[in-house]
């Protein structure tokens, strides 16, 4: 049994790179051990089979979009403990090869509403992360609500007025019903809690809601607690 060396050491000497260009093979998913791909290059080999897949290029990793679909009411940390490589949408048309390193470094922002399920944003691009947050207050954010109650007439056509709730002043929104037990609501921005403050207006309950688009990225039809890429197409 040989010495153990780093696995970066291994692929130099297996094709004559440089330093940097092992480092990129490893983490960028080319180099297996017998038979499993390793993506850290300091991991440590004896007398395994170390081998490149075809098609094996150097280049260093593009940043990655994940959007995850939780259920209502988990944290950002426990909803980021549901990616794996097991959760990622079967569906999923997006042509990215999965990585470990893809659940690693991710920033969230634009939150749910509390206590609802849907699109969930997670990011290692610092150009997504600056897009959303520079265009929080422009980007529409659609909401699918499941409620209850029986509804104040004309309730809606007051809630796309603006309506005014125990001396708060609630802005004037998109709302329409779905159908008989589901309305759309189509907001920019919205606080905390507002869609449940805009559904109480109108003697409504909210029994569940669901974040279903961003601007122009919809979560499609990824099952509550599954995730997918961001396709190279989609623009926010």
């Amino acid at each position: 049994m040989t010495d153990p060396i780093r696995l970066s050491k291994r692929v130099i000497e297996l094709t004559g790179c440089s330093r940097r260009e092992a480092e990129l093979y490893i983490e960028g998913g080319w180099v297996t051990v017998d038979g499993e791909v390793m993506e850290q290059p300091q991991c440590k080999v004896t007398d395994q089979a170390v081998a490149l897949l075809p098609g094996a290029t150097p280049e260093p990793l593009e940043p990655v979009t994940l959007l995850l679909n939780p259920p209502p009411g988990l944290t950002l940390e426990a909803a980021v403990r549901l990616l794996s490589p097991e959760s990622r949408w079967a569906d999923d048309r997006a042509d990215v090869r999965l990585l470990r390193s893809h659940f690693a470094r991710l920033t969230s922002t634009l939150p749910l509403q509390p206590k609802a399920s849907g699109l969930l944003v997670l990011t290692q691009d610092w150009r997504t992360l600056r897009k959303l947050n520079e265009d929080a207050t422009k980007l529409e954010q659609e909401y699918v609500v499941e409620v209850t109650g029986t509804p104040a007439a004309n309730g809606l056509e007051r809630l796309k007025r603006g309506i005014k709730v125990k001396g708060e002043e609630l802005p004037p929104v998109k709302a329409s019903w779905q159908n008989e037990t589901h309305l759309r609501f189509a907001l920019k921005n919205p606080r905390p809690g507002l869609i449940a403050a805009y559904c109480a207006a109108v003697g409504l309950n909210v029994a569940s809601m669901k974040r279903i688009r961003i601007g122009g990225v919809p979560m499609g039809k990824v099952p509550v607690g599954q995730w997918r890429y961001l396709g190279a197409a989609e623009r926010f």
